[in-house]
C-alpha cells in the first residue's frame, strides 16, 4: 500500500460510548428512546443531519435538523473534551508511516468542528496530509466518494491505499473505491465482516496488528 487513509470516530479514537450517549440523551428529549445496538447498526458511519432525520422524520424543517444535530454534537465536545486518547497501538502506525514517507488522510463522516476537535485535542494533526470531513462530500458513507476524494488529494491511486474503518458504511464505501480495508472492531463485532473478501484483517485496535505485513 503506498498511503493510509482513516476514518475517525471509532477508528482513531474509541469514542463511540460517549456519541451514543450523547444520542441517547438528546433523542430523549424529543420523546425517542433507543435500543442501543439497533442504534449502532443503522447509523454508524453516517453524517449528523441524516441520523436526525433517520430518527426524527424527514418532515423535520432544515433548520429543525439542524439545530438537533448541533445539540447532540455539543453535549458529544462537552462531555468528550480531556478524556479522549488514541486507540491504542496507532500512534505506532503513524510514527511508522510517517517514517516511511506513507502519506496518510482522515476520511470521516464527522462535521468540520468534531474533526478539528479530535485532531487538535489528541494532537494528531502533524500525521495527516490531507483531512476531509463530512461536509465537503455531498453524500456520506457507504457512497465512496469521500475516500475516493482523499485519495485523490494524496495523489495515489484508489487501489493503492488502505482504509482503517469501524463501520459497516465506512466498509462498503471502501469496497466501493476499490480499496482494502482493516476493520476496527470498536463498535461492530469481527463477525459482521464475514465474507467481505477486501477486508484483510479484523482487530480490536492497532496493538493487534501484524505490522510487518501491515508495511
Amino acid at each position: 500500500y503506498k498511503a493510509f487513509i482513516f476514518d475517525m470516530d471509532g477508528t482513531i479514537v474509541h469514542n463511540m460510548p460517549v456519541h451514543n450517549q450523547a444520542w441517547q440523551d438528546t433523542l430523549a428529549e424529543t420523546g425517542v428512546h433507543i435500543d442501543q445496538d439497533e442504534f449502532n447498526r443503522q447509523t454508524t458511519g453516517k453524517r449528523t443531519p441524516k441520523i436526525v432525520r433517520l430518527m426524527l422524520g424527514s418532515h423535520l424543517s432544515e433548520a429543525e435538523i439542524a439545530y438537533w444535530g448541533e445539540r447532540k454534537e455539543t453535549l458529544y465536545r462537552q462531555r468528550f473534551a480531556g478524556c479522549g486518547e488514541p486507540l491504542p497501538g496507532l500512534l505506532v502506525v503513524l510514527e511508522l508511516a510517517h517514517q516511511k514517507a506513507l502519506p496518510m488522510a482522515v476520511a470521516s463522516s464527522a462535521p468540520p468542528d468534531n474533526v478539528n476537535f479530535i485532531l487538535d485535542e489528541l494532537d494528531l494533526r502533524k500525521y495527516f496530509q490531507v483531512v476531509v470531513n463530512g461536509e465537503e462530500v455531498p453524500r456520506g458513507k457507504p457512497d465512496p466518494e469521500i475516500f475516493l476524494r482523499a485519495a485523490k488529494s494524496l495523489q495515489t491511486e484508489p487501489c493503492d491505499c488502505l482504509v482503517f474503518e469501524d463501520a459497516l458504511s465506512g466498509i462498503e464505501a471502501a469496497r466501493r473505491a476499490g480499496m482494502d480495508v482493516v476493520f476496527l472492531t470498536t463498535t461492530i463485532p469481527a463477525d459482521e465482516t464475514a465474507g467481505k473478501t477486501h477486508v484483510i484483517s479484523a482487530v480490536p485496535d492497532f496493538a493487534h496488528l501484524d505490522l510487518a505485513a501491515l508495511f
